[in-house]
C-alpha cells in the first residue's frame, strides 16, 4: 500500500472494518474522536518539542525518529478517518472546499513568502519559500 495507489475510500473502509470487528461504535462519538485526535496530535508534537527549525527538518534523515513520527501521523489519520466515518462526511469534498477558501483568503501574489496577514514582511520583498 502507498499514497499513489491508495484511495481515501480504502483508508476509510480499513478504519471502519477495524472499528466494526472490535464493536467500538459506542465509544466512537464525535466528542471522543475529536479528543483522541487532539491527543495524538499532541503526541506528534512531542517529537519536535525543543528542536530548532533546522533540527526538525533534519529529522527526515533519521530513520528511527522518522518512523516514530510516522506512527503518530498514522494515529492522527486513523482518528480523523474514524471521525469522518461517524459524521458521514466526504473528506475529499471538505478538503477541496477548504483549499478553495484558502486560495481566496491567501492569494499567492499577496502571500508568497509570507506566513499570513500579520507578517511584517512587505509582499514585494518577501523571499520565496522552498528548497
Amino acid at each position: 500500500m502507498n499514497d499513489a495507489a491508495t484511495t481515501v475510500a480504502h483508508l476509510r473502509q480499513r478504519v471502519a472494518e477495524f472499528v466494526d470487528r472490535r464493536d467500538w461504535h459506542p465509544f466512537h462519538t464525535p466528542k471522543n474522536l475529536a479528543t483522541s485526535l487532539a491527543i495524538e496530535a499532541a503526541e506528534l508534537m512531542e517529537h519536535f518539542q525543543w528542536l530548532t527549525p533546522e533540527q526538525s527538518r533534519a529529522l527526515a534523515g533519521q530513520p528511527e525518529r522518522l518512523a516514530a513520527v510516522a506512527e503518530e501521523l498514522a494515529d492522527v489519520l486513523a482518528y480523523l478517518l474514524a471521525m469522518v466515518n461517524v459524521l458521514g462526511l466526504d473528506l475529499a469534498a471538505a478538503f477541496e472546499a477548504k483549499m478553495a477558501a484558502n486560495e481566496r483568503k491567501y492569494p499567492a501574489d499577496q502571500f508568497r513568502g509570507r506566513f499570513g496577514p500579520d507578517d511584517p514582511t512587505p509582499p514585494d520583498t518577501a523571499a520565496p519559500i522552498g528548497p
